[in-house]
């Protein structure tokens, strides 16, 4: 386990382009997102048992703001060959199994997440309208038992967003594995 508050990336910083192959056998660009009014970028992954346990609800929040114009990604960077539940065979049987409401991207070069500046899995991004971080941190205050949940920092920050206004708290700490780097990055 890992947590950490100290960012590399800072709030008002724009995304960082990415060009990723998807597990749906298409190529994603930040660009492609450009008609959302808010877009959620999410590095997670397959094995973690803390992207594991968040997973389900990070489906419902893809499904909850798609209709709302949310766009969301999901980004594997993990090192695939000493992670193999990681790999991007894996990441398509997952996403089939699961029926991911978002994205699914696999980052085997590592560029993007370092480029964000990735800490853990699941690490979460949340961009305005003009590409701008708006919200990073984690999805809600209790990884285990989704029913003893008390905060949802990143419902809340979708929601006053979508409202014209400012995240009740625009940074939270990540709490999860630390991202898989591969030993020559």
């Amino acid at each position: 386990m890992a947590e950490f508050s100290t960012f590399t990336l800072g709030l008002g910083s724009r995304a960082p382009d990415f060009g990723l192959p998807g597990t749906d056998g298409k190529d994603y660009a930040l660009k492609d997102f450009e008609k959302s009014p808010l877009l959620l970028v999410v590095f997670s992954c397959n094995h973690c048992p803390y992207a594991v346990a968040w997973e389900n609800r990070l489906i419902e929040i893809g499904r909850d703001y798609a209709s709302r114009g949310v766009a969301m990604v999901v980004i594997n960077p993990n090192d695939a060959v000493r992670y193999p539940d990681d790999s991007f065979e894996r990441m398509k049987d997952r996403a089939r199994e699961k029926h991911f409401p978002y994205h699914y991207l696999r980052d085997d070069s590592q560029e993007v997440a370092h480029a964000y500046g990735a800490l853990v899995t699941p690490h979460v991004y949340l961009f305005d309208r003009e590409r701008r971080l708006i919200y990073q941190g984690t999805v809600d205050d209790n990884w285990k038992a989704p029913h003893q949940v008390t905060r949802r920092y990143l419902r809340e920050a979708i929601e006053a967003a979508l409202s014209d206004q400012s995240p009740p708290l625009p940074t939270t700490p990540v709490l999860g594995c630390s991202v898989k780097w591969k030993p020559e990055t």
